[in-house]
């Protein structure tokens, strides 16, 4: 790895998993170009007069992980968002609030048995990975600007739905998250690894709890539109 970094080509890189998690954004999008690389589609175009490429990259880690790159190697986004809904689990967080995150935790990653600590990840050597300040302040002062109530906290990621109290207080008190979903540190890691500055937004669609298998699809659309709102908002302010 070298310490020179080529010029970015676009402004502002999207990535979510579900297509009700990107309409809201692609809908505004202006000169849209379609490409599909590794069986993702990219849209690229312009979005208030900033360069924009988005992408669904679908649900888990290492489909995040293989947009991310790829995003990054073909597009070199300055910066990379992900959007999307997720459990909640701070307290006194209710469906349809918001989490920016500060850092990005994968609580599956586990290689404890060895005497690392738990979330750790091999080759970074980090549990959490903290996100760009600068993408937060203005992800957070978007979520407010569109009438949000919004928490900053640490998103944690892992290939499994969260829809039970005991996962749900695991993951809470061992990493202190505030939100939990499937690819956010995914694509922490991927932009951390390539230096590329990177924030993570969630609305909030269900509590991670027992409650969950029903509150997901009664909530998902709503919490992907005040998500999408939010990226909107933070594309007109960065």
């Amino acid at each position: 790895m070298t310490d020179s970094k080529a010029p970015a080509a676009f402004d502002i890189g999207i990535i979510a998993a579900m297509q009700i998690e990107l309409d809201g954004i692609a809908a505004k999008l202006e000169y849209i170009k379609k490409e599909t690389v590794g069986n993702i589609q990219f849209l690229c175009g312009k979005l208030y007069g900033k360069k924009i490429v988005c992408a669904v990259c679908g649900v888990g880690k290492v489909f995040a992980a293989m947009c991310a790159q790829t995003m990054i190697l073909k597009y070199s986004p300055a910066c990379i968002v992900n959007t999307g809904v997720a459990g909640g689990l701070a307290e006194g967080l209710r469906v349809l609030d918001v989490v920016a995150a500060d850092s990005v935790v994968q609580y599956d990653m586990d290689t404890s048995a060895l005497g690392d600590p738990v979330g750790m990840i091999s080759g970074i050597n980090t549990v959490k990975i903290p996100c760009d300040e600068t993408v937060l302040s203005t992800l957070k002062a978007s979520v407010e600007a569109v009438g949000a109530h919004c928490v900053c906290g640490t998103v944690a990621s892992g290939d499994r739905f969260i829809a039970d109290a005991k996962s749900r207080e695991y993951i809470k008190s061992t990493f202190g998250a505030a939100a939990c979903e499937m690819e956010g540190a995914a694509v922490g890691q991927v932009c951390f690894v390539n230096r590329v500055p990177f924030g993570v937004l969630r609305a909030v669609s269900d509590c991670g709890d027992g409650s969950a298998p029903e509150d997901f699809p009664a909530f998902a659309k709503k919490a992907a539109a005040i998500s999408s709102g939010a990226v909107l908002e933070f594309v007109k302010r960065l």
